[in-house]
C-alpha cells in the first residue's frame, strides 16, 4: 500500500455532511449519471459519493465501488444499508496494482476517481484498468486536491490516461481540486464538455 493512501480512520472525517458544502456530489455528478447506469467510484472510501451516486442510478442501476482498504468499504456498506441502497452497492478491495475488475469489462458507463490518482503506485496500470472497464465512449471524472497534487503532476497524470485510450475531453471546477473528464475511445463524434463550474 502507498504511504500516501488516505489511512481509514479519516474516512469519518469525508463523509461529514458539512463537506457537501465544498463539494455537493449532486451538483457535480448529475450531468453525467442517469438511471440504470452501472457507475464506477474508484476510491470511495465510506461513500461520501457512493451513496447519491446510487440514488441517482436508481434501482436498475448499480455502484461498484473498488478501495485498498477493507475496513472503508465496511463502513461503506453500514451506511449503504442505512439509507436503503445496499442492493445498488458493489464493493471490492483491490490491490495496488490492480482494481480487479475483470468481470466488469467494458460494462461501466461513468467512472469517478476523486482524490485517488495521487495515491496509485503505478497510474499506467490504474488507467489502463479503468480503460478496459469503461465502455466505449464513457466518461470518467478525475479530480486531485491542489494540496497534494500540483498542475504539473496533474497534467502528467492525464497525459498517462491519453496513453491508455483515456483522452481529455473537458475541464470542470471543483473547488480545490484540479478536475477534468475524460473519455474512452477514439472516436470524433464525443460529446465536448468544456470548462463547467461546480454549480
Amino acid at each position: 500500500m502507498s504511504k500516501r493512501v488516505c489511512p481509514w480512520w479519516l474516512g469519518y472525517w469525508l463523509v461529514n455532511p458539512l463537506r457537501r458544502l465544498i463539494h455537493n456530489p449532486d451538483k457535480i455528478l448529475a450531468p453525467f449519471v442517469t438511471a440504470g447506469m452501472t457507475v464506477l467510484d474508484v476510491g470511495p472510501g465510506m461513500g461520501f459519493f457512493s451513496l447519491p451516486l446510487a440514488g441517482m442510478a436508481g434501482p436498475g442501476g448499480k455502484v461498484v465501488c473498488v478501495d485498498l482498504q477493507e475496513k472503508m468499504l465496511l463502513a461503506l456498506q453500514r451506511r449503504a444499508a442505512a439509507a436503503q441502497l445496499a442492493e445498488r452497492i458493489v464493493t471490492r478491495v483491490c490491490t495496488p496494482t490492480s482494481l480487479c475488475l475483470d468481470d466488469f469489462s467494458g460494462k461501466i458507463d461513468f467512472a469517478l476517481a476523486f482524490a485517488v490518482v495521487h495515491e496509485i503506485p503505478d497510474p499506467a496500470s490504474f488507467f489502463a484498468d479503468l480503460s478496459r472497464a469503461l465502455k466505449p465512449g464513457a466518461f470518467c471524472l478525475v479530480a486531485e486536491p491542489k494540496g497534494h497534487v500540483s498542475v504539473q503532476e496533474f497534467e502528467d497524470s492525464l497525459a498517462i490516461a491519453g496513453q491508455q485510450g483515456l483522452r481529455r475531453v473537458g475541464s470542470r471546477r471543483i473547488t480545490w481540486s484540479h478536475a477534468a473528464l475524460l473519455e474512452k475511445g477514439n472516436n470524433d463524434d464525443h460529446k465536448h464538455f468544456g470548462e463547467a463550474k461546480e454549480s
